[in-house]
């Protein structure tokens, strides 16, 4: 009796030691993440881990983007996690229950900002729904955000399929990229996050008209009010007519460093005789991150018929090293060929179109793409990107781009 007792006290010790000694994982599959403002207002996304080539990578979900993250590391139960563009990353640690607890930490210019971060594996659903959806998004809808006294205008389009609902707002200066959520009974719950963009949007949503609209932005506590009406034939205003040349100023002048520090001006040989695409972008600005994704693409297919592009970037720092360094990793990540200069000059500064291109009427967001024919003259300024994430509008952008650009290139 006496060895029995000893070999259960023996087996117990065993049980626990191998129980205090469980390895945490980062497991494979869906998980659910949330950052928690200060408002209670958590912002909600989903990520997929995965093995790859002996490490892991994840992939964060927005309705039908996936955005590779392959830099992670898992160190005991710390797990650190950086973002591929936007000078972003997670710290947490695994807990005794498998799931992730930590900051996600923004390096700004002049700071870093951090929110409370937590995930939970094996958790495909990104919102929980109450009850089923007693009316349609579906549809487009003119669409009104009020941020105390300022407001801004923009366009909603949204699809229902039973609860879920994909979408994206679309403005004069580019879209919101993929938003992903649920009708909760007559509530609309919506939300993304990409590294950069971090939203949450909630509504009441009837027949032909949203209202009691909350948007939710980012680590601070910023919100907005906004309201909608449905509207299936709105149109946001023309993008070639939001920043254009001054008149009788339509050759471009200018020269900057590329990455590597050397001088590189609209008026070297390589761009001469040549139909030239400069995109005035950021390492900073998702819908850069859209633009310059396409433009990487289509240039090497496409720098054998006469055409050159440039980026003039324009980052948060007037300091080149640290420009160079966001810069960096946002071209690697996209492979891009054609030479991306360092303007100098931040997104903020109000005399950034003075001080880099003042041959126009000013620079009214980010990205704004100029075409200049072969003759060096500036034929169109378009501002804003519709990305993949309004659907058939990045399809009729596809279009349109390839149609001038044959156009420019037809040209004697």
């Amino acid at each position: 009796m006496k060895k029995l007792w000893i070999c259960c006290l023996a087996g117990m010790a065993l049980a626990a030691c191998n129980a205090g000694n469980t390895k945490k994982e980062l497991v494979n599959g869906v998980w659910q993440a949330k950052l928690h403002r200060a408002d209670g207002a958590d912002i909600v996304f989903n990520f997929d881990v995965k093995d790859s080539l002996g490490k892991k990578v994840l992939y964060v979900i927005n309705a039908s983007d996936r955005l590779l993250v392959d830099d992670i590391t898992v160190t005991s139960d710390s797990v650190f996690i950086k973002m591929p563009f936007f000078d972003s990353e997670f710290k947490a640690q695994l807990t005794g229950d498998g799931k992730l607890e930590g900051q996600w930490i923004r390096h700004l210019a002049d700071k870093d900002a951090s929110i409370p971060f937590t995930a939970v594996p094996n958790t495909a659903e990104r919102f929980k729904p109450g009850k089923p959806a007693t009316t349609q998004v579906t549809g487009r809808w003119v669409t009104q955000f009020l941020d105390k006294d300022k407001s801004s205008d923009a366009i909603g389009e949204f699809k229902q399929t039973g609860e879920v609902v994909h979408g994206t707002f679309l403005t004069s200066t580019g879209d919101y990229r993929f938003l992903d959520g649920i009708m909760d009974g007559d509530t609309l719950r919506l939300s993304t996050f990409d590294g950069s963009h971090a939203y949450y949007f909630t509504a009441v949503v009837g027949k032909d008209s949203i209202t009691n609209g909350r948007f939710y932005a980012g680590i601070g506590d910023h919100q907005e009010t906004w309201t909608a009406v449905r509207n299936d034939s709105a149109k946001l205003p023309d993008e070639r007519t939001l920043a254009t040349v001054k008149p009788g100023q339509s050759r471009l002048n200018f020269t900057f460093p590329d990455l590597n520090g050397n001088k590189v001006s609209i008026n070297d040989d390589r761009f001469k005789n040549k139909v030239v695409v400069i995109t005035l972008m950021g390492s900073w600005c998702p819908n850069c991150m859209d633009e310059t994704g396409f433009l990487s693409n289509w240039y090497k297919k496409n720098k054998d018929r006469g055409v050159e592009v440039i980026g003039l970037a324009y980052e948060r720092t007037t300091d080149f090293e640290k420009s160079k360094k966001s810069l960096t990793g946002f071209l690697t990540r996209f492979d891009v060929t054609y030479p991306v200069l360092i303007t100098g000059v931040t997104p903020a500064d109000p005399e950034k179109g003075e001080k880099t291109l003042p041959q126009l009427t000013g620079i009214k967001g980010f990205p704004t793409t100029i075409f200049i024919d072969k003759k060096g003259n500036v034929k169109e300024v378009h501002t804003g990107f519709s990305g993949p994430g309004t659907g058939e509008h990045f399809e009729q952008f596809k279009a349109d781009f390839d149609r001038l650009i044959s156009s420019l290139l037809a040209e004697s």
